[in-house]
């Protein structure tokens, strides 16, 4: 049994356009490194506005509308030679994260996309493509995740 105290609470964005593809953006912080948007969810904080909250953050629009809740929990581990920096971020020594993961539909323009709205802004760049093609660009220690993100959402 995984003991979830270890890991940080988090939700996951997998934000789906007309066209049916997702929203990806590369980290600012390690250039390569492509992902959906994603963030820490605050003690007692409702998980729709958490989720809400960090697309706002990371795309600068919250112009979006609810698919669907995956009905598991995902936990990964961090690579020990990043958790230094990450549990400075964190604030806590957190050995990887808890994700619920969410589909949701974008109902904006793409230029309401703007990465650096917010004073810490996570993208340098940003892109739509099919589901299954974020496996080519996430990091090695994601994929397990966004393999079940797949399966979960692949009839979105």
């Amino acid at each position: 049994m995984t003991d979830l105290s270890l890991y940080r609470p988090c939700v996951g964005i997998a934000l789906f356009n007309a066209q049916g593809h997702v929203f990806i953006g590369e980290r600012i912080d390690t250039p390569g490194a492509w992902q959906m948007p994603q963030g820490g969810i605050d003690p007692d904080e409702d998980l729709m506005i958490a989720a809400l909250r960090e697309l706002k953050e990371e795309t600068g629009t919250d112009k979006a509308e609810l698919i669907r809740i995956h009905s598991e929990k995902i936990t990964y581990d961090t690579p020990l030679d990043i958790r230094p920096r990450l549990q400075k971020i964190w604030g806590k020594p957190y050995i990887g994260q808890v994700q619920s993961w969410i589909a949701m539909r974008f109902t904006g323009e793409d230029s309401d996309i703007i990465l650096d709205a917010d004073d810490h802004p996570e993208f340098s760049q940003w892109q739509w493509i099919d589901l299954k093609g974020t496996l080519d660009l996430i990091v090695p220690f994601k994929r397990e995740v966004y393999k079940r993100v797949i399966r979960a959402f692949q009839d979105v």
